[in-house]
Order: C-alpha cells, then sequence, then structure tokens
C-alpha cells in the first residue's frame, strides 16, 4: 500500500485520468473530491462491498446467469459460451491458421514445394 500526506486543497493522481483532492478537513473527518471518467466507478468501500454481496446473493439465485454477465463484462456479448464455440473461424478455409497453413505461410509453388517436403 502507498501511504502519502496532503494537505488541503493538494491533490494526487491515479494514472492520467483520474485525480483525488483534499477538499475539506475537519477535526478526523477528511472530506475528498474524485475528478475521474465518467466510465470508472467510485464508491465508499461499504457501499462496494455491500454490492458485491448482492452480487453474490444473486449469482447463487440464478447460476444460469452467469455466462451473460462474463460475456458482458468482458467482450459486450450475450451469447452462450457453446454458442461462440460453434462459430467457424473466419479463414478461407475454415481451419484456424498456423506456422504452415495461416495466411502469412508462403505459398507452395513448384519452387518451394520441394524445400519444405525435404526439410
Amino acid at each position: 500500500m502507498l501511504i502519502l500526506s496532503r494537505k488541503l486543497n493538494e491533490s494526487i493522481m491515479i494514472g492520467d485520468q483520474i485525480e483525488i483532492s483534499i477538499v475539506d478537513i475537519r477535526g478526523d473527518q477528511v472530506k475528498l473530491g474524485i475528478q475521474a471518467p465518467k466510465n470508472v466507478k467510485v464508491y465508499r468501500q461499504e457501499v462496494y462491498r455491500a454490492i458485491q454481496k448482492e452480487n453474490i446473493e444473486a449469482v447463487k439465485s440464478r447460476p444460469e446467469l452467469v455466462f451473460s454477465l462474463d460475456n458482458l463484462l468482458d467482450t459486450g456479448s450475450t451469447e452462450k459460451p457453446a454458442q461462440k464455440a460453434e462459430k467457424k473461424p473466419n479463414t478461407e478455409s475454415g481451419t484456424p491458421p498456423d506456422e504452415k497453413t495461416g495466411p502469412s505461410a508462403e505459398p507452395k509453388t513448384g519452387e518451394n514445394r520441394g524445400k519444405e517436403e525435404n526439410k
């Protein structure tokens, strides 16, 4: 854990886009100002833990929804993993590219066909 000292109206940066400022200090209470992009969720720890607890309870009651949440969080997709696996690879031959048959492999012409077979 990194521990920093700051005074009133001073701030710290987290990455390039998140700034945490000391807005007010009264007794043993410190008010923080947090400037972050809208896609960054900021919660007090007790609220965050309550949300996590609710999410765990929800998954326990409907485990079939876990795949949807994972897909939405990772890819934005709502396909089940089995549906994704059924899709064919996006190549002309229908097989995934490898080092000998992939798009970057040399075509087997009369000039280099014998070289590969003689290796």
